[in-house]
């Protein structure tokens, strides 16, 4: 079985990587992702900058895969353990992006929160293992650290667009109120994975991605500064982590 999720790996992310380049090459449905956002301005939007991420995810998303077919890959309980669930979330990729450039809002936020899942349940497997050997510290965990975190964010920001297109009034709340609250929850989110599973490279991506939220909406101060004063909070909590870490290994060598 772990020769067939290597090979269903490969060609899920094969499949994802095709899509995502014809989605903006073609583009399918007559436009680029980033035209579609841009249609859609919402104030938790962060600068474009940051979509550069996914080259970053995608790398190590293909170092993943590779590793499945290595010799330590094969044996490695954790890459058994994420079993199809990979597969599953190129499927929900590919998926959003389809829904996503048809311009079917709505629905692309179902498929997103069915990607979330996905790399929830992933990452909640590769994190109750033994702990990682070296390899799998830069092979799986940190690819899936980068891609939940980002993918945190991005849900938050489809199900703003989604109610933005489709005329929600809020409740009668200010945009710039909700944008905090969404701000709170991605907040609220990075904490519980970085104490919880002291990852600081998920907490990083959030840290880029509120700093590039903040610099998108100059125009909304508020926004603007709140972005960059919970980025702040998420430094500081990365360097408590950082410096809790190095106590630790001191501690063991000693």
């Amino acid at each position: 079985m772990k020769g067939i999720y290597a090979w269903l790996n490969l060609i899920g992310f094969l499949g994802m990587i095709i899509v995502n380049f014809l989605a903006n090459k073609l583009p399918i449905g007559g436009k680029t992702t980033g035209e579609i956002s841009a249609q859609h301005p919402v104030l938790i939007t962060p600068a474009g900058y940051a979509f550069s991420i996914w080259s970053i995810i995608y790398m190590l998303l293909f170092l993943f895969v590779i590793y499945g077919f290595t010799k330590d890959g094969r044996a490695s309980g954790r890459v058994a353990a994420i079993g199809v669930f990979f597969f599953l979330s190129c499927l929900f990729n590919i998926g959003w992006l389809l829904l996503w450039h048809h311009e079917r809002l709505t629905s692309s936020v179902f498929m997103m929160f069915a990607l979330l899942i996905t790399l929830g349940i992933v990452y909640s497997k590769i994190n109750s293992a033994k702990p990682a050997r070296h390899a799998e510290r830069w092979s799986v965990r940190l690819p899936f650290s980068i891609y939940l975190g980002w993918i945190c964010v991005a849900s938050i920001v489809n199900v703003a667009v989604a109610l933005s297109a489709g005329g929600w009034d809020g409740w009668g709340l200010p945009d710039t109120t909700w944008a905090i609250i969404m701000l709170g929850i991605a907040t609220v989110v990075a904490l519980a994975l970085g104490f919880k599973y002291k990852d600081i490279a998920c907490m990083l991506v959030f840290i880029w991605a509120f700093i590039a939220i903040g610099i998108k909406q100059q125009a909304y101060p508020t926004v603007a500064y709140t972005s960059y004063a919970l980025a702040a909070l998420l430094v500081l909590v990365v360097l408590f982590l950082v410096v809790k870490l190095v106590r630790g290994r001191g501690t063991e060598t000693a």
